[in-house]
């Protein structure tokens, strides 16, 4: 029997795709980005265990409430790929039973990526950052796992929603910015495209569990010059298209 692990369920979710959604959090994270805020999900062994039709029977409680506004269930994490038979089976349960599915993910697990898109109908993608080194830099890993999910991204029509978080000093240069439009340019289905302006406000998990938090003299991004950036990034990716 396939079982998983989850963190925690968030019953009203506003930014994690279209309308209100019931955002589950997976349990488990191949990275350990410098401004994560959910540290308590990198342990594969925590969280709760439990079966995809468990799981299924919770979504459905919340159904009446994220059905009228559009909405439907996302699955975070944590990294939700690192679970691909888990999260598998509750997309296609899902699916099933009518409730529209998203996948927050950084674009990095064991693999079976396909059979995962075939099943979810949206994806919102955090690119960490445009090049290799930033990239291990960041998140302690390479860029290649994500090269890997972007592969599989060109052989599918799953609609997708691209993320990026803008660091001061890490990912906040006007240059960055291009060369991370280079890479979005060559993707498919992208219907959105957000840079999110980094925060503290994860600072005090690190406390409690005793983990060095790497970014503790960096401030909170303008929140202004982040939609600059993120103007500038559309205006390139648009003249690109044309």
């Amino acid at each position: 029997m396939i079982k998983g692990r989850i963190h925690s369920i968030e019953s009203m979710g506003l930014v994690d795709g279209p309308g209100i959604r019931t955002v589950v959090f997976f349990q488990g994270c191949p990275l350990r980005c410098a401004y994560c805020h959910n540290p308590d999900t990198w342990n594969l062994q925590g969280g709760t265990e439990i079966t995809p039709k468990e799981l299924l029977k919770k979504l459905l409680r919340f159904k009446p409430y994220f059905e009228k506004s559009g909405g439907g269930v996302t699955f975070s994490g944590g990294e939700v790929l690192l679970q691909p038979d888990f999260l598998i089976e509750i997309l296609k349960l899902c699916k099933e039973n009518g409730i529209h599915t998203a996948i927050d993910t950084s674009g990095f697990g064991p693999g079976k990526f396909d059979k995962i898109l075939k099943y979810a109908d949206l994806v919102l993608l955090d690119i960490k950052h445009a090049n290799d080194s930033g990239y291990r830099n960041l998140t302690g890993q390479s860029k290649k796992g994500l090269d890997e999910f972007l592969k599989a991204l060109s052989n599918s029509n799953t609609k997708l929603w691209i993320r990026h978080v803008v660091v001061p000093g890490l990912t906040d240069s006007k240059e960055h910015i291009l060369k991370l439009g280079k890479i979005i340019k060559g993707i498919k289905n992208v219907e959105k495209i957000e840079l999110l302006p980094y925060h503290t406000l994860g600072i005090n998990k690190y406390e409690k569990l005793g983990i060095n938090y790497k970014l503790n003299n960096v401030p909170p991004m303008d929140k202004e010059y982040t939609k600059e950036l993120e103007n500038l990034l559309k205006e390139y990716i648009k003249k690109k298209r044309l």
